[in-house]
């Protein structure tokens, strides 16, 4: 069975993004050549990439016309956005998936393949965590606070367990951090 890995970038205080939808200036302060590594090698372990509708929209702008290595890799590999209000999905090699996202991550995960990768997508990742979906989360923690904006990780009724698999610390300040649930640990 495939895994899904659920990969964000996030501040000190827990933001994905700022206070306006796709406000992410502040990559900046963690992005080098360490981050970039992992980027690619992250990429290269996966065959398939799942987005909701705001952050599809803001990656294809982004990477439609970006050049280098990990635009490459983002431009080249499949990818299924998650919408009910996209009309169509024009980024190279994107298909879209107007039904319920649970229903469809179930069927991908069982598919052969590499990993699956959930980049962003704070409310996929929310519906996709409710229904167990996510085997892995990927965290890069920025050394930054930024004091508002949109948490990664939504209210929810049910507390979930994780265990660290690994810490390791980057030169720009940034920390990834991997963790599994803890029942899959």
């Amino acid at each position: 069975m495939r895994r899904l890995i659920m990969w964000n970038l996030v501040t000190l205080d827990g933001y994905f993004e700022g206070p306006e939808s796709w406000s992410i200036d502040w990559h900046d302060v963690a992005w080098g050549d360490e981050l970039e590594q992992f980027s690619l090698e992250q990429l290269a372990s996966a065959d398939l990439i799942l987005f909701g509708r705001v952050t599809y929209e803001g990656m294809a702008a982004y990477w439609s016309n970006a050049e280098g290595a990990v635009a490459e890799q983002m431009n080249s590999i499949p990818k299924v956005v998650f919408s009910r209000t996209l009309e169509q999905a024009t980024w190279n090699n994107t298909r879209l998936v107007k039904d319920e996202a649970e229903k469809e991550v179930a069927l991908l995960k069982e598919q052969p393949g590499k990993d699956i990768l959930l980049f962003g997508s704070a409310n996929l990742a929310s519906t996709l965590m409710r229904h167990g979906l996510i085997d892995e989360y990927r965290l890069g923690v920025a050394p930054i606070v930024l004091g508002g904006g949109n948490p990664l990780f939504k209210p929810s009724p049910d507390r979930m367990q994780m265990t660290l698999i690994e810490a390791r610390p980057f030169s720009t300040g940034c920390v990834l951090l991997r963790y599994q649930p803890a029942a899959t640990a």
